[in-house]
């Protein structure tokens, strides 16, 4: 359940920190203390959007943090982790909204920033908001169909249901546009055939492109390196004046050193040994020109091959091995394309099997809502007779359709005679928003052991009800809250006398002159004083009429 709501600055709220236990709560006030600040602050908590006009004037920035204690938190955990983020500790779970004038609108769920998308479909696990208007989704065929299906138990059929048809699409699309595709079934065939033989001709090798690249660079600088190392061969052993030359003349003059003075023999085996790396230096300058020296024709095909692969890779690949992949998914297609009649056939197949496949699924659907929709008609009709139809009826109409969808086979109704006589009809056309109400809360009531959201919330959907229809409103709420935590914004004393804990949002003016509203606990004294307040009259009868809807309700 919802243990803890904290709000700062929104609207007319300042600051309120409001626990809350297990039940039905009542939430009353009068028109104008800020009720719906209650509910919008609790919208911001399930993912609605947030607008800057909700924050309270002169303050930048509004807070709004819930925390819920749940027996379960399996599903949330579980979107939880996909988004990356820690499960709930010890089952508790807390969430907090933050809206910026300045900024951008911050959420947080177990203090880890989290998308709006992300509070939102977390949200719609926690709290149902119904409002005066929200009845309105009951006219929705999806909202009527998921209703029976709760109550069917059919929530795990129609996920796999669902799965199947998207299958089926899925293949049924394959197949569409293969056959679409006949027209240019033949240009496409000639193209991956010309990319296909333009890559086999290159005879292309993933482990060439370093050595070729080496090879380009030297055939592009073959002319300078050439005449470079023709210069330093020339002069390390020319014709004339060569260093080699001049090195031997120092031979002697080494030699003659050594003849007059013994111990300089180890620079002449210095210089001697210089003299061979010289010469050897020399040897492989000789044998370096030969290699740079290449033919015209040899640098025309290195340039060639280099050009070659570098209009591959700017066509199929960035490297050598991304253009061999391309070539492989071309051949692939160009099979599928080729063998069109084959690929056709196959997805024939495909597509009855996983037509019997859902088609199996959905007679199983088929047959557990025709069981179910009389049945949840008849408890309707039970729980709306003491909610003062007493003569009503609601039935539920399934139609089967001519092609399933990702629902099922069936199209559904719900059908409702208010008034004996008069023939059932659908429920959008019912004009009353008092019968919508009811209608709403026979089947909130009706299917709530089969409701999983552990707080609901009901913001003044008894309007237009009154009088013993009130009190039934009221039981109903009440009995609600056996198996959930309920909040009930009323303006009824009947409904308010119901609740397990009474709250009231009033209006304060504070020193400055501003006006804040608060929301306060009420009991006793305190308690029968709002009932008389809401029942109006005379202050001495009010108050006795009070304590006799406490005593009742007790």
């Amino acid at each position: 359940m919802l243990t803890l709501i904290k709000i700062n600055n929104l609207a007319l709220i300042e600051e309120v920190v409001w626990e809350m236990g297990s039940g039905l709560i009542g939430i009353t006030g009068e028109t104008g203390a800020g009720k719906s600040m209650v509910i919008g602050a609790l919208k911001l908590i399930v993912g609605q959007r947030a607008d800057t006009e909700l924050i309270r004037t002169g303050e930048d920035t509004c807070t709004v943090e819930a925390v819920f204690d749940l027996k379960n938190c399996n599903e949330i955990n579980t979107i939880l982790e996909e988004a990356g983020l820690e499960p709930c500790s010890e089952n508790q779970l807390v969430i907090r909204r933050v809206i910026d004038r300045n900024t951008a609108n911050k959420q947080f769920v177990n203090c880890s920033p989290v998308t709006l998308n992300t509070l939102k479909t977390i949200g719609k696990l926690l709290v149902d908001l119904h409002g005066p208007h929200d009845h309105h989704s009951l006219f929705s065929a999806d909202r009527q169909l998921s209703l029976l299906d709760a109550y069917a138990g059919l929530s795990e059929d129609t996920k796999e249901h669902s799965e199947a048809y998207k299958k089926l699409k899925a293949i049924e699309n394959e197949y569409e546009n293969l056959i679409n595709s006949e027209r240019s079934n033949e240009q496409a065939i000639d193209l991956l055939k010309h990319q296909i033989n333009e890559i086999d001709e290159a005879d292309i090798n993933p482990d060439e492109e370093e050595d070729l690249n080496n090879k380009y660079q030297v055939s592009r600088n073959s002319k300078k390196l050439l005449e470079t190392s023709s210069k330093i061969i020339s002069e390390l052993q020319g014709e004339e004046n060569s260093v080699v030359d001049q090195l031997m003349q120092l031979t002697r003059s080494f030699k003659e050193l050594e003849k007059f003075d013994p111990s300089t023999t180890r620079y002449t085996e210095k210089f001697e040994n210089a003299l061979l790396e010289i010469q050897e230096l020399q040897s492989q300058m000789d044998f370096y020109a030969a290699s740079v020296e290449m033919d015209p024709s040899e640098i025309d095909s290195i340039e060639e091959r280099v050009d070659l692969i570098e209009t591959l890779k700017r066509k199929y690949g960035n490297n050598l091995n991304e253009v061999l992949s391309f070539r492989e998914d071309a051949q692939e297609k160009l099979n599928k394309t080729e063998n069109r009649h084959e690929e056709l056939k196959r997805l024939e197949g495909e597509i009855d099997t996983a037509r019997s496949a859902m088609l199996k699924i959905s007679e199983k659907i088929t047959k557990k809502r025709t069981l179910a929709a009389p049945k949840l008609g008849k408890l309707v009709t039970k729980e709306l007779m003491e909610l003062g139809f007493k003569k009503s009826k609601f039935e539920i109409l399934l139609e089967r359709k001519d092609q399933p969808t990702a629902t099922g086979h069936e199209s559904i109704e719900f059908l409702f005679a208010p008034n004996p006589g008069e023939p059932s009809k659908p429920l959008r056309s019912i004009a009353s928003s008092g019968e919508m109400s009811r209608v709403m809360l026979a089947l909130k009531g009706t299917l709530a052991r089969e409701d999983s959201i552990p707080v609901l919330v009901f913001d003044e959907i008894d309007a237009n009800v009154g009088g013993e229809i009130a009190r039934t409103v009221g039981t109903k709420m009440c009995s609600l809250g056996d198996s959930h935590q309920v909040i009930s914004i009323s303006h009824l004393p009947q409904v308010a006398s119901m609740a397990g804990s009474h709250f009231v949002v009033q209006k304060e003016f504070t020193k400055d002159g501003r006006t804040k509203s608060q929301i306060r606990s009420v009991k006793n004294k305190e308690r029968v004083s709002e009932l008389a307040r809401m029942l109006g009259g005379e202050k001495g009868t009010a108050e006795e009429h009070a304590k006799n809807l406490m005593t009742v309700a007790a």
